[in-house]
């Protein structure tokens, strides 16, 4: 667990289903909500969190990313949130709660619409941490490397139709004001993450 800014936590695990290193957060929001963005299990384990304010919400990028959030409910009691077109994937009985894109969020987090991936695909943006998440609209490439897309296999059966609408949402995305993005799929980008995430939009997604 790394404390990438000032009340942002972040490790990474290996997912199994995908065969790679994904990344969740934690947020230390001010006030009495606590958050955590597209939660697995961290290498410390549940023990980490008690001796902190233990989190209260669960915010999930897109439906996709519900991953070890059942755990932290059973544990915590935390409330999970998704967008509310995702909710038909939650068929087993899991309590999630929906909101919509414009809506004010647990932790003074703000849902911004992405979708053209999906329709659930949510930016969460952290005014008070000056951070920005995202789901799978953009990715880092070999974890650490640059912005980049998933395959065209993953996108669906028209990907550039996606890709143009996927840039047109994160070029809204630059209207925020932000340093930091925070990547479910790849290590954030910390201090010059909104430099980054411009300049992949200008080279209109081929960097």
């Amino acid at each position: 667990m790394e404390e990438i800014v000032p009340g942002i936590f972040h490790w990474q695990t290996f997912h199994e289903h995908i065969r790679a290193q994904v990344s969740s957060y934690y947020l230390d929001a001010p006030g009495e909500e606590k958050v955590l963005l597209d939660p697995r299990l961290p290498p410390e384990g549940m023990e980490w969190f008690r001796g902190r304010t233990e989190p209260t919400d669960i915010l999930l990028t897109n439906r996709h990313h519900y991953r070890h959030s059942s755990d932290f409910q059973r544990t915590f009691g935390c409330a999970v949130w998704c967008h509310q077109d995702g909710l038909h994937e939650f068929v087993r009985g899991e309590k999630v709660r929906g909101f919509s894109f414009g809506d004010g969020l647990p932790g003074g987090i703000k849902a911004v619409e992405v979708a053209a991936i999906c329709p659930d695909e949510t930016a969460l943006y952290v005014p008070w941490a000056r951070a920005v998440a995202l789901a799978d609209g953009v990715i880092r490439k070999g974890n650490d490397g640059p912005l980049g897309f998933v395959p065209d296999f993953l996108i669906g059966s028209e990907p550039e139709t996606v890709k143009q609408g996927l840039l047109a949402a994160l070029e809204r995305l630059l209207d925020l004001e932000f340093d930091t993005l925070l990547l479910a799929h790849g290590r954030p980008l910390v201090g010059d993450g909104k430099e980054a995430l411009s300049r992949f939009v200008s080279g209109r997604g081929t960097r």
